[in-house]
């Protein structure tokens, strides 16, 4: 399958290329330095050269043509302000969703944040700066998330991880509706997105997911929404 990944030099989709291409799929990494071209093209994919920021859904949907899977790993990063928490985890993610449409793929997996939906608590319980950007970031993806939900025309799922590490995978996950805060391996993120698409699984879901006990595989297709 091709699946074209925006976002392609994060640290989770240049994971995701990888297991990918080891799969046997053709991942294509969206990014918007052409410096970052090498880097994606080592992990195993082709690298498409295009801002997100600066594109319009038609344009995007070009380079869509023939794929049979979209995922959005994209984000502002972690330097960024609040302004682009909307322009790029929000805006970029609904783009990625009416390109998609447009070119007809239906399969569309978001890589979210765990409680997104309460980003309202964040500012009361974490009162400085930093909480108002987590909160902007927390309700760009909420509200991403919300639109990709409402549409009847793709085949989404949506993965809201815990804290991020760089520990070495364990291929172990829990999922469910809500869970407590936790950790969890980028790559143990990454598998779960090459999992979903590669077996079908997911489809429709929203979940959050830590590290646990359960295979990737085996938690995926009990999860329901």
């Amino acid at each position: 399958m091709r699946i074209v990944i925006a976002g392609g030099h994060g640290q989770i989709a240049l994971l995701l290329e990888r297991q990918l291409a080891d799969l046997g799929h053709d991942p294509v990494g969206i990014v918007r330095n052409p410096d970052h071209v090498p880097d994606v093209e080592a992990a195993g994919a082709r690298a498409l050269v295009l801002d997100l920021e600066h594109c319009e859904a038609s344009d995007l949907a070009g380079h869509l043509d023939g794929a049979d899977a979209v995922v959005f790993a994209a984000g502002g990063g972690g330097n960024s302000g609040a302004a682009r928490k909307l322009t790029i985890d929000r805006d970029g993610a609904i783009l990625l969703a009416d390109a998609a449409e447009q070119a007809g793929v239906t399969r569309y997996v978001m890589i979210s944040a765990m409680h997104a939906d309460e980003f309202d608590e964040v500012r009361a319980a974490w009162p400085s700066d930093d909480a108002d950007t987590f909160q902007v970031y927390l309700r760009a993806k909420a509200e991403a998330d919300a639109d990709l939900r409402a549409r009847d025309g793709l085949d989404w799922t949506i993965v809201r991880p815990g804290a991020l590490t760089d520990e070495a995978p364990t291929g172990l996950i829990s999922v469910g509706r809500r869970l407590e805060r936790g950790s969890i391996p980028r790559a143990d993120v990454a598998a779960i997105v090459a999992t979903a698409i590669d077996e079908g699984t997911a489809v429709r879901t929203q979940f959050e997911t830590v590290s646990g006990e359960a295979t990737i595989s085996d938690a995926l297709v009990t999860i329901r929404y």
